[in-house]
């Protein structure tokens, strides 16, 4: 049963399962020194300044050498943890990781289970609920950009300000409710119209950092772009040039891609996921209508939509109705290929009726790759980074926005509150709410239900 407040001392190898140079296995708890005295040959760690690195070697019950090891001591409060920390750096070899965790094991240690070091940081005030999600994001990211985001919530930019938010509202519901204290001497501690003046400020942060969380999940799990089109538009082309490899199946027989082929590539920092899809055609064959079936599904949900089109193949009448039956404006890049088989003219034409028709386009040849730096830019523009350029807080977590909307449900309410005169001992209980949930955000206010769900996202040994 998953218990937060055990005083166990815990182990688990912190490097990633395989051969390596070198290998870690991390202690933490009360009894981290004396479990690892009595398997290492070297210098006592609780006799050890903390933060200083030994050379030894663990041995087994039989005075057997298993590895020759350095062993790092870290003393509590001044460790990840906050408890007394031990870290045995050894050879990567599966065999001695495994003989070391025995032997640890064997002398009063527990394995660890997921997240249980960074759960016990959490426990001992060394980060709060919001800063340690940030360090499972840090783990996971595989871009800039997601490294970034982590970083921001590891600083504890975002947690910060939630508690700024918080201790305004706590300000006031204190003086609400010391008023309701002193009903019977009709005394006011604080007015309506002050209350209403935080709860603007407070509900224009909340609604930006809500807003912000479209961007900042695309940036964490990678923005998915799907290429659309006709058959033979160059969609697969298209992919094989972006990735700058052969990847997608080429040819000049409609209707050739009928599965979904998708490959990253980093753009400045950001991961895009690009999905080839199956050509949109009015088509008698099952297989290929199942496929057409399936692009308008990956076109409801992706993030962005490149239409890519044959300038020389459609009429200008054909691609406005193709765009009208897509019908994704805002997220839309209508991309027109093949511009090394026309002439400039053409370009020019079709480019005017789009801008007319509040498009964003651009023109390319997939096939010698002209252009493509200038549609790589306009995807980035198309994310709106600019609105949270510098210092801005962004939101990457779904629990974190969950919580939020629901706040911005309590503040709407107040709002409605304040202005039909209702009794200020209601108003408390809302706001008493909205501070509840800001304190879910942080850990402030928790459940063990919730610590399990953020904490088992974590690797054994972090």
């Amino acid at each position: 049963m998953f218990n937060p407040f055990n005083e166990d001392t815990i182990a688990a190898i912190s490097t990633p399962p395989g051969k390596s140079a070198i290998g870690i296995i991390r202690l933490s708890g009360k009894d981290a020194f004396k479990i690892t005295a009595s398997v290492f040959k070297g210098k006592d760690p609780a006799e050890c300044e903390s933060h200083t690195i030994h050379f030894g070697h663990v041995v087994n019950s039989e005075n057997q050498l298993i590895d020759e090891v350095l062993v790092s001591v870290f003393k509590a409060p001044k460790s990840y943890t906050g408890e007394d920390v031990i870290e045995i750096s050894c050879h990567g070899s599966t065999y001695i990781l495994s003989e070391i965790m025995k032997l640890l094991c064997s002398k009063g240690a527990r394995p660890a289970r997921p997240g249980e070091f960074t759960l016990r940081a959490f426990i001992h005030k060394k980060i709060d609920l919001a800063k340690a999600e940030g360090i499972a994001d840090m783990i996971d990211s595989e871009s800039k950009a997601a490294h970034q985001l982590a970083v921001q919530h590891i600083r504890g930019g975002f947690s910060e300000k939630i508690n700024n938010l918080r201790g305004e509202l706590l300000n006031i519901l204190t003086l609400f409710e010391l008023e309701l204290d002193f009903a019977e001497e009709d005394v006011e501690f604080a007015t309506n119209s002050q209350l209403l003046e935080i709860v603007d400020r407070v509900e224009k942060e909340v609604n930006f950092l809500c807003n912000s969380f479209h961007l900042g999940n695309v940036l964490k799990k990678g923005v998915s772009v799907v290429i659309a089109g006709r058959p033979n538009a160059g969609k697969s082309t298209l992919l094989n040039a972006l990735l700058n490899e052969e990847r997608a199946i080429i040819s000049e027989i409609p209707g050739t891609t009928r599965d979904f082929i998708e490959d990253v590539i980093n753009i400045n920092g950001i991961d895009f996921r690009f999905i080839d899809t199956a050509g949109i055609t009015k088509t008698s064959d099952w297989i290929e209508q199942k496929g057409i079936e399936k692009t308008y599904e990956k076109i409801e949900t992706a993030d962005l939509l490149i239409y890519l089109f044959d300038i020389n193949a459609l009429s200008p009448e054909e691609l406005l109705e193709d765009l009208k039956n897509i019908g994704q404006t805002e997220r839309l890049i209508v991309t027109g290929n093949k511009t090394d088989k026309t002439d400039e003219d053409k370009v020019k034409e079709i480019s005017e009726l789009l801008r007319e028709h509040n498009f964003t386009s651009v023109f390319i040849s997939s096939k010698f790759h002209h252009h493509l730096d200038e549609l790589k830019n306009i995807l980035q523009q198309k994310l709106n980074p600019e609105k949270y350029a510098g210092e801005v807080t962004i939101v990457s977590n779904i629990r974190h926005y969950q919580l939020l909307k629901e706040i911005n449900e309590n503040i709407s309410e107040v709002r409605q509150q304040i202005a039909s005169g209702i009794s200020k001992d209601l108003i408390a209980l809302n706001l008493r709410t909205i501070t509840n949930l800001m304190g879910e955000i942080t850990g402030q206010i928790t459940t063990e239900e919730v610590l399990e769900n953020v904490f088992s996202r974590f690797c054994i040994g972090k």
